[in-house]
């Protein structure tokens, strides 16, 4: 009788139990992901709650029909960003809000009608603004799931090629596609953590029979934006069924290279297309305003009664920034992932001092000298403070011991109407007003982000030189030691580098602290990798722990895999920023150097034309007429100084109008950089606005003193 040769399901039976409590991995059975993905989405995106609240609430009170097209398409977005809704109730939010918008503004308009008791007191700039405003509003709300859902799949590109890298190198050891995308769904980052989770959850819910449904189903959101992260996935399905461990091996490393060359060249693309398109937009909002601020001061003086403080106030301050902050938003959302700031961000000891709101109160405090300042003109003016303590609601430069500059003079320049100022001593005051705004948001953002940085910065450096440190980790281990070893011995070969930190601070946990390797990288309080917040040191650490459970041969193949992913996204972030080098460094140049420069001289153009009408006699010009000159009165009507906008509120909005761009511009060149990163926003964002605000401040104090002495002597005679 031939000897019984046992077959695939004796051996299974045989060493299945042994393999498991020796493998003591990840095991996603005891996890209910239905309850997992609601609590999940309830806490990581509480934005969309609101939202889901609004259409439930105010989106609810009319169903509306629409187009089968238009739900196909509305319910695709609402799919994608994870939206708890009809394809009904968006459109009828968006309508509700224009209506509540209009008839708000209406009420208000014939409100002042009837209170002013005339029909021509009607506010027809108010009431068309509200118009525009209503229309945005119906535009933006309408499109808002889409927009939701451009956002959530930007955000969850960055993470494309986290969750691949977790598939394939727990597929590696354990054919599983169930246990790997449980697995990268517990450690990846939100979003793309609460998308693995929905997965779960379609099964769980009965919505699809198999993990591998419900799977090709979630990748079908993705055809039209990202045909690599499919392409990958199906490569990882395909293993499933090889015949040898050899070429299972290979498809999932082609996986991995296929998602890593796909966001390679979506990059190279990104960075072709958004030259032409931020230079137009840089152009359109920033140069040509600028420019055109220079005819502000002329026409003012023109054009009198037509051109009201308020009127550019809407323009520079409503309008314009508006469309700059609209189209490059539009542009950053083009922007593909593959890589940005993390939010281990939270992790940092430090965090809190970001969160704080104390630097925002300490800041006020140092900046409410200057505001009070600025606001002195109105004050005197306007209240009867002056009266209260005994003093002039204006003097003259005579009474200060000025009387060179104008015996005459006055200081803040009121008509005897009470328009005005237009005094220069009030546009100086004016200046500190801009520069205070600038101050209070530098020294806030100084505050929340001057440790972080710094912190930041090590973080990077330790990026930088991480690559190599993977390679001797995975050779170490690949020779047989165990990882509870390899940190001390690769910490004392990398002396004098910011990874010999990382390492010792793993050692110390390790050997004196008595942690397990997780614990010692991971662990909330003490584990190394929260005093170096990155997605990557924290991929590669996960990878290295979970597959050091599965052999050490395994965990040293993993680690070269992390290696190359390494020197693949450095090489796509430095080819991004050569590409984008020279626009870059344009339009930060011009942001914090040309822009504030032409306006501090427009501002001194306001002050000398302001201060030659005020110092021409127009009475005796206008008996010029005898001579000849008929037509003299009427045009010099067309400069009454009272009519004027005054240089006091012209330079107001030049300043925020400055300090609005500068924010815009800093975000979306931050964006276009580094992707989502907060605190590198906010760092940055402080350090432009205190560059850009101090040269405005003190190109206008010198324009406006210089022109202003200048015009005083050459009218000295007249």
């Amino acid at each position: 009788m031939p000897p019984y040769k046992p077959n695939v399901d004796d051996v299974l039976r045989k060493h299945s139990a042994r393999i498991e409590r020796q493998i003591k991995g990840f095991s996603p059975v005891k996890t209910d992901y239905s309850k997992s993905y609601i609590t999940f989405k309830k806490e990581m995106a509480p934005d969309l709650t609101r939202y889901e609240k609004w259409c439930h609430s105010l989106g609810n009170i009319v169903k509306l029909r629409v187009s089968e097209k238009d739900k196909a398409k509305i319910q695709r977005s609402l799919e994608i960003a994870h939206l708890d809704l009809e394809a009904w109730q968006p459109m009828t939010l968006s309508i509700m809000s224009f209506v509540v918008v209009f008839v708000l503004g209406l009420l208000i308009s014939l409100a002042v009608v009837l209170i002013k008791g005339s029909l021509g007191a009607f506010p027809f700039l108010f009431f068309f603004l509200v118009i525009i405003f209503s229309l945005f509003l119906f535009y933006f709300v309408n499109g808002y799931p889409t927009r939701l859902a451009n956002k959530w799949r930007l955000k969850a590109s960055t993470q494309m090629v986290p969750a691949i890298l977790y598939v394939v190198v727990y597929m590696r050891h354990t054919s599983n596609l169930e246990k790997a995308i449980a697995f990268a769904s517990e450690h990846l980052q939100y979003p793309l953590a609460l998308d693995f989770k929905k997965v779960f959850y379609n099964v769980k819910v009965g919505k699809f029979s198999t993990i591998k449904e419900s799977l090709d189903n979630y990748l079908d959101t993705w055809r039209d934006y990202s045909i690599e992260f499919i392409e990958a996935f199906h490569l990882i399905e395909g293993s499933l069924y090889e015949p040898n461990n050899t070429r299972r091996i290979s498809s999932l490393e082609k996986a991995l290279e296929v998602v890593l060359e796909g966001v390679y060249d979506k990059m190279l693309k990104f960075t072709h297309g958004v030259r032409s398109p931020l230079t137009n937009v840089y152009m359109l909002g920033v140069v040509l305003p600028t420019l055109g601020l220079a005819l502000l001061p002329l026409a003012s003086a023109m054009i009198g009664d037509y051109l009201k403080f308020y009127h550019v106030f809407v323009l520079f301050n409503l309008i314009i920034p508006f469309f700059v902050f609209y189209l490059t938003d539009k542009i950053m959302l083009l922007r593909p992932g593959g890589h940005g700031e993390s939010g281990l961000l939270e992790r940092n000891p430090l965090y809190f001092k970001y969160k704080s709101k104390t630097p925002y109160f300490n800041a006020f405090l140092i900046c409410l000298p200057f505001f009070i300042l600025g606001l002195l003109p109105l004050i005197f003016q306007y209240t009867p403070l002056p009266d209260m303590l005994g003093m002039q609601k204006d003097y003259s430069f005579s009474q200060l011991g000025l009387g060179f500059v104008g015996e005459n003079e006055m200081i803040f320049g009121f008509d005897e109407t009470g328009k005005g100022p237009f005094g220069v001593g009030a546009l100086f005051l004016s200046m500190l007003i801009p520069l205070g705004l600038a101050l209070f948001f530098s020294i806030a953002y100084k505050g929340k982000t001057k440790e972080l940085i710094k912190e930041r910065e090590k973080t990077m450096q330790l990026e930088k030189e991480f690559n190599n440190s993977l390679f001797q980790l995975g050779n170490r281990i690949g020779t047989g030691t165990p990882p509870e070893l390899i940190f001390g011995k690769v910490a004392e070969s990398s002396k004098g580098l910011m990874t010999e930190d990382f390492f010792r601070r793993v050692n110390y946990n390790i050997r004196q602290m008595g942690m397990s390797v997780e614990k010692a990288i991971f662990d909330p309080r003490r584990g190394a990798l929260i005093y170096y917040p990155s997605g990557l040191i924290a991929t590669s650490m996960r990878i290295l722990i979970e597959s050091a459970k599965k052999g050490l041969k395994i965990a040293a193949v993993s680690l070269m895999s992390i290696s190359e992913y390494v020197k693949n996204i450095q090489k796509i972030t430095n080819r991004l920023k050569d590409m984008l080098a020279e626009i870059v460094s344009d339009m930060k140049s011009n942001m914090t150097f040309l822009a504030p420069l032409l306006s501090g001289v427009v501002v001194g153009l306001a002050a000398m034309i302001t201060s030659i009408l005020g110092k021409l006699n127009f009475t005796e010009l206008q008996g010029s007429e005898a001579a000849g000159l008929s037509n003299l009165p009427t045009f010099l009507q067309l400069f009454d100084i009272t009519k004027m906008v005054p240089p006091y509120y012209l330079q107001i909005i030049i300043g925020v109008y400055l300090i609005q761009i500068i924010f815009i511009l800093t975000s979306t060149l931050v964006t276009v950089d580094s992707g989502e990163d907060k605190l590198e926003k906010t760092n940055k964002t402080g350090k432009n606005l205190v560059r850009g605000i101090t040269l405005y401040f003190i190109t206008a104090l010198i324009a406006t003193l210089a022109l202003f002495i200048l015009s005083s002597v050459v009218l000295a005679g007249l």
